[in-house]
């Protein structure tokens, strides 16, 4: 059976060739610190489970101490900007074609581990959606490695590439999701709860879902990740008033909550990894003024899909 554990494997691997790959790389001055970031990055993931709560959290203080002094960006070996465009007028769409195999695989991998004993008995159903989207990473990377036919570090360095541009950033939901279960722990939850309580008369479903809904996308701005909102807002609104005073499916709470936080995420400048990703990668000059457009542009997405999931919630999960 495919578990989590092979799956750690495989993203430990990748994570010990970005970094390795980055102090190869002399181009890059600062290839010191890519090296040691990413190498730390692959042994949680490599041998989190041997190094214990201290272990963890000192190679975690490790992150974002190298974060913090900050990474260099190197010069991989790969195409340059004028011969993947050459590609991509000569492919046309069909470019898309390796794309849309995660998430088709994804899906797939999800149903079949959840629906049927065989693929139940091939990967574990607890982590189907997890384990099939690496899995359809994979397909993906070999179906462009037969089609495209590329040196075979490409996808190696194509990644570094990208990596490289983004930084620190691509590891912030994780460390944020860590802040929230660390809140969570803590209490803050309840106390979330107990101010909400005493200031907003929750005595109805709609009331309930509002301030649900609200206090997602609010603590999002505030922490910049749903995944970090999501624990406390659930501790202090979702599950004691949502889901057990008024009976509302934990379920449908659960993801609508979610996406509603997600609306939060399209209006803070605190969502480093999600609005400031898009201005390095662009490499626009003014990285600031590009941030506040992102957010400027995104804000009138972002109200209306949030009153859409306070409508969803409300007529969506109590039976």
């Amino acid at each position: 059976m495919i578990t989590l554990e092979h799956i750690y494997i495989v993203v430990g691997v990748f994570f010990s060739a970005m970094s390795l790959l980055s102090v190869l790389d002399a181009s890059n001055q600062r290839r010191i610190f890519n090296f040691l970031f990413w190498g730390l990055l692959a042994a949680s993931f490599l041998g989190g489970k041997y190094f214990g709560d201290l272990g963890n959290g000192a190679l975690a203080l490790g992150l974002v101490i190298i974060g913090a002094i900050g990474l260099g960006q190197g010069r991989p070996n790969t195409t340059t900007p004028e011969e993947r465009r050459e590609s991509a007028v000569k492919r046309g769409d069909a470019l898309f074609l390796p794309a849309l195999i995660i998430p088709a695989v994804a899906l797939a991998g999800t149903l079949i581990a959840k629906e049927t004993d065989w693929g139940a008995a091939l990967i574990d159903p607890k982590q189907a959606t997890l384990i099939s989207l690496i899995i359809g990473a994979l397909i993906a990377t070999a179906v462009a490695m037969i089609w495209l036919k590329p040196p075979v570090v490409a996808p190696l360095q194509e990644a570094r590439r990208l990596i490289d541009t983004v930084g620190w950033a691509a590891i912030l939901p994780q460390m944020l999701a860590s802040l929230g279960a660390v809140f969570l722990a803590a209490g803050v939850g309840t106390q979330v709860g107990a101010v909400i309580s005493q200031y907003i008369p929750l005595d109805t479903r709609m009331l309930a879902v509002i301030a649900y809904c609200v206090g997602m996308a609010l603590f999002t701005i505030i922490m910049g990740n749903a995944f970090a909102a999501f624990p406390v807002m659930t501790a202090a609104v979702g599950l004691p008033i949502v889901v057990h005073q008024f009976g509302g499916n934990a379920a449908i709470v659960c993801a609508i909550g979610m996406l509603a936080g997600f609306c939060g995420t399209l209006m803070t400048p605190m969502a480093a990894n999600f609005n400031v990703v898009p201005a390095n990668l662009l490499d626009l000059p003014d990285r600031k003024a590009a941030l506040n457009g992102v957010i400027r542009a995104q804000i009138p997405t972002a109200i209306p899909l949030l009153i859409a999931n306070i409508v969803l919630m409300r007529l969506l999960a109590f039976p």
